[in-house]
C-alpha cells in the first residue's frame, strides 16, 4: 500500500516489511494456511526463529514445557500467536537497537497479546487486533530512527502520549500515531488494526471513539488492553462505557475482558515467581 504522500514530503523514512513477513503474510491471506510451509518459512530465517522460541519460552505464554522447534510453537500457541510473535521480531529488527525502544517493545509484546486474545474472546479479528497492539507505538521507533537525540529529549519530558504527540507536532509536523498508521499500511495490515493504531492515543486518553473513526471495534479493544496495563481497577466502568460505542454487548465485553485479566495476572504471578 502507498504512504500518505503528506508524510513522505517530511522526509521520515518508513522501514519496509521483511522479506520473511511479506511472504508469512501471504500464507496468512490463504484460507486454509499451511501450518508446516509457515513454520518452515519462519525456521530459514535462524535469527528469526532464536528470537521466537526465546519468546515463546518467556514466562508471558506460561507454557509448562520447554518448547524447542516454531512447529511445536504452534502445536502449542496457535499460528496466530507464533505468527503475531514473528512479526514482532520483523519489526523489531527494523529498528537500530537502542535502551529507550526496549520499553516500547515489551509493552508491544504483552499489548499485542493481550488484544488478540480480547479479540477472541469478542469474536473481533483476532489477529488484526493482535497486529494493532504491536504496532500500536510504532510510529514513536521510526520517529527515534529519524532524530534520535531530539526526539530522546521528548520522550523524556512529555508525562503521557497526548503531550508526547503535541511535542512530536510542533517538533516534526507530524505525530507517532499518524506514523504508526503510515507503517501499518505500508505492512498491509488490516484496515481497521490501522485505524486503530491512527485513533488510539485520543481513544485512550478519552474513553471515547472519534467520530471520524467508522471501524471502531479493535480501537475498544486496544483501549480495553490499555486499561488492564495501566488501570485494571477500572476494567468494569470503562468496558461499560466503551463497548456500546462499537456495538458490542457489554456482558459478553465485560465476561471476555474479565478473562484475559485472568489470565495477565496469572502471567504477572509467573514472572514475580521467576524473578
Amino acid at each position: 500500500m502507498s504512504v500518505n504522500p503528506e508524510l513522505r514530503s517530511l522526509e521520515i523514512d518508513i522501514p519496509a516489511q521483511p522479506d520473511a513477513l511479506v511472504k508469512l503474510s501471504l500464507l496468512l491471506a490463504e484460507e486454509d494456511i499451511n501450518l508446516q510451509a509457515a513454520s518452515s518459512l519462519i525456521e530459514t530465517d535462524m535469527a528469526l526463529a532464536a528470537a521466537v522460541l526465546k519468546a515463546v519460552n518467556s514466562s508471558l505464554y506460561g507454557l509448562k514445557g520447554r518448547v524447542q522447534s516454531v512447529q511445536q510453537a504452534m502445536t502449542y500457541l496457535g499460528m496466530r500467536e507464533v505468527a503475531a510473535i514473528t512479526f514482532e521480531m520483523g519489526l523489531r529488527a527494523a529498528f537500530p537497537p537502542a535502551a529507550e525502544l526496549e520499553p516500547l517493545w515489551d509493552r508491544a509484546a504483552r499489548r499485542g497479546l493481550l488484544m488478540g486474545r480480547l479479540g477472541q474472546q469478542l469474536s473481533i479479528d483476532s489477529w488484526a487486533a493482535h497486529s494493532a497492539g504491536l504496532f500500536e507505538e510504532c510510529g514513536k521507533a521510526v520517529l527515534f530512527r529519524h532524530a534520535k537525540d531530539h526526539y530522546r529529549t521528548m520522550l523524556r519530558a512529555a508525562p503521557s502520549d497526548v503531550a508526547l504527540a503535541e511535542l512530536e507536532h510542533a517538533g516534526f509536523g507530524v505525530s507517532h500515531d499518524a506514523l504508526g498508521a503510515a507503517l501499518c499500511e505500508s505492512w498491509g495490515l488490516a484496515p481497521a488494526a490501522v485505524a486503530s493504531v491512527r485513533h488510539h492515543v485520543v481513544a485512550q486518553a478519552t474513553f471515547e471513539m472519534p467520530a471520524a473513526l467508522s471501524k471502531r471495534s479493535i480501537c475498544v479493544v486496544s483501549v480495553i488492553a490499555h486499561v488492564l496495563m495501566n488501570q485494571p481497577e477500572a476494567l468494569d466502568s470503562v468496558v461499560e462505557h466503551i463497548a456500546p460505542q462499537a456495538d458490542l454487548d457489554v456482558t459478553l465485553a465485560l465476561r471476555g475482558a474479565r478473562r484475559v485479566q485472568e489470565q495477565l495476572e496469572a502471567t504477572r504471578e509467573r514472572e514475580a515467581s521467576r524473578a
